[in-house]
């Protein structure tokens, strides 16, 4: 779904490592894009103007101007376009990076770059991508299995990956294992992220045992999620490993961990601003509206949309979710049953698809990702929701495209209008 057709870039390499400025320049020229490679900063400032990059590439510990005094004299010139910077360094520490982006810097990249991915990363910072990935779509229980092949049968976690400066996690439940295993071998660390819970039901809590980078020291992690009653965010978290349940306790966390109680509420992380509202499921449980560079992203698990021949049925409740998604580029929806399932399930805290679709339509959303299927459904029965759904909205004309993801699957937003 990348919004932008990849052009060529005008990349300006600054390193006074020459030979591994040459190894990652030819893997961007491999790619199509134009490189200069150069081992002077001074001598890239002189040349500035004429190079014209689009992005600029630096290095941070460099004898003449380190690369955040390089990055301040390239801002002081007067180009008809700035063009993007990225640190690019062997400097691992969280005080360098976090010092970088106070500072400005559009990126901040670690050495030695995984050759696979390095030319995506770079074009996930220019377009200012947005990266959902998908690694866990079940609700309630895993179901492992010959049954489960196609749409996997990991519970609840997805992740938001923005322009490669935040990583947030929704839901920690079996699926956070896969997304671990992936991030080991990626080899993704030091690693900061911020994994917002919706509920603490079990299917959204229990792999937080199991995610290894927790226990790897100089990763960084904040638990976000609503309090039950005066039982407090980090209380919640911490019992289900207490060692009645669990061999293990959070005492063995190597990693910074921190906590924040959340509520229905507005807030902001830099330039992306959060929005909270309370869902309709048994407890306290938390949607999200996550809105950065004009994109928006919708994580909305357990949720009941009533019928509208249920006694419990209301219009503002409805009202206000439409308000609440309108207009997401991507809404990531409770849509555990179908019409038929839905109607023995009043009042499980669960919504049938066609009523998602609906409403998903007069939100106008953009895409629409079904999620939290029922343990009991096998990969026909995700594909025939997905055909209930389609169909409804095509009826329609409505301009809202629906998906069922895979377990892997990926969704890439670019910017509405590129940086370069």
């Amino acid at each position: 779904m990348a919004a932008n057709p990849e052009k060529q870039l005008r990349f300006l390499m600054v390193d006074d490592d020459k030979a591994i400025a040459e190894t990652h320049a030819a893997l961007l020229e491999k790619a199509g894009h134009q490189v200069t490679v150069m081992t002077s900063p001074k001598e890239a400032l002189d040349q500035m103007a004429t190079l014209a990059p689009d992005c600029i590439i630096s290095d941070l510990m460099m004898p003449e101007l380190d690369g955040l005094e390089f990055f301040q004299k390239v801002r002081k010139i007067n180009l008809k376009q700035q063009p993007v910077f990225i640190v690019f360094t062997s400097k691992v520490f969280e005080f360098d990076r976090r010092r970088a982006f106070e500072m400005g810097v559009d990126g901040y990249l670690t050495k030695p770059a995984h050759p696979e991915t390095f030319v995506s990363d770079l074009l996930e910072i220019i377009n200012k991508e947005m990266i959902i990935q998908f690694w866990g779509v079940r609700g309630t229980l895993p179901v492992p299995g010959e049954n489960s092949v196609i749409y996997g049968g990991n519970t609840n976690c997805v992740t938001l990956s923005l322009a490669k400066k935040h990583f947030f996690i929704f839901d920690a439940g079996t699926g956070i294992k896969k997304l671990s295993n992936h991030l080991l071998k990626q080899k993704a660390f030091p690693l900061s992220a911020k994994i917002f819970i919706s509920h603490p039901h079990y299917d959204h809590i229990n792999g937080i045992p199991f995610f290894v980078p927790l226990y790897m020291k100089g990763n960084e992690f904040e638990f976000l999620g609503a309090p039950a009653g005066e039982i407090k965010i980090e209380k919640i978290i911490s019992d289900q490993m207490d060692s009645i349940y669990f061999p293990i306790t959070v005492k063995e966390f190597a990693a910074k961990i921190s906590y924040r109680d959340l509520a229905e509420e507005t807030f902001n992380i830099d330039d992306i601003q959060i929005q909270t509202q309370l869902l309709n499921h048994p407890g306290k449980c938390l949607g999200y509206r996550i809105q950065y560079n004009n994109q928006i992203f919708c994580y909305i698990t357990d949720h009941e949309l009533y019928m509208e021949d249920v006694p419990y049925y209301n219009q503002f409740d409805v009202d206000r979710l439409i308000h609440f998604i309108q207009g997401a580029d991507v809404l990531v929806m409770d849509s555990t049953y179908t019409d038929s399932e839905y109607a023995q399930k009043i009042g499980w805290g669960h919504s049938s698809v066609n009523r998602v679709a609906d409403i998903a339509d007069k939100a106008k959303v953009k895409l629409l990702c079904l999620y939290h299927h029922d343990p009991d459904q096998f990969d026909k029965d995700i594909k025939f929701k997905l055909e209930e759904a389609t169909e409804i909205l095509e009826s329609r004309q409505s301009k809202t495209r629906c998906i069922a993801p895979r377990e892997g699957e990926k969704i890439i937003l670019s910017a509405p209008k590129s940086t370069v």
